[in-house]
């Protein structure tokens, strides 16, 4: 003989705080694109202290993993005349953000800055990536 289990009530108060532990664990995934350089030799590689900026609030998403990319201190080779792309997964946005900025926050020249990314239903982004000065 097989026992019914009937599906258990919760509590509003208890799925709303739910709800929100899922918007708080959300994850932002940035394709970078590198361009073509023709310059032979070209080294890349992305320090931990890189953060998605809300342009609307002093929230920063920290950078969570980095794929085909070496992490500072390690370099990666860049193809010669070829875009390089590499991807960063970031902590979430707060809901209401409605622009970002991608940037490399470093001790020397040089860090990656994407400007005023529009935000998507998706969180899932393609950047082409420049040096901030």
């Amino acid at each position: 003989m097989s026992e019914t289990i009937t599906k258990p009530i919760i509590v509003k108060e208890i799925l709303e705080s739910l709800q929100t532990k899922v918007e708080e664990e959300k994850q932002v995934i940035v394709h970078c694109c590198f361009p073509a350089s023709p310059f032979l030799g070209n080294l890349i590689r992305i320090w931990h202290s890189t953060y998605l900026f809300d342009n609307q609030s002093e929230h920063r998403s920290t950078l969570i993993h980095a794929e085909n990319i070496s992490i500072f201190p390690d370099w990666t080779p860049v193809p010669f005349m070829r875009d390089f792309w590499f991807t960063l997964i970031f902590s979430g946005l707060p809901r209401d953000c409605k622009t970002f900025d991608l940037k490399e926050v470093i001790p020397e020249e040089g860090g990656f800055f994407v400007e005023s990314i529009k935000r998507n239903s998706s969180d899932i982004y393609r950047v082409k990536i420049s040096e901030a000065y």
